[in-house]
């Protein structure tokens, strides 16, 4: 239990790095499909 605050540290910011990848390619993902014109969207 020696290294438990650093494994839970590691933990924390891997998860968190990766939450905020994921959040940031999200919102360009939105900001890049406004873009396309509506004939265009096979999504809608």
């Amino acid at each position: 239990m020696n290294q438990a605050p650093y494994v839970i540290g590691s933990y924390v910011v891997t998860l968190g790095g990766v939450g905020l990848y994921v959040w940031h390619m999200l919102r360009l993902a939105r900001k890049m499909a406004a873009r396309v014109p509506e004939k265009d969207r096979p999504w809608t």
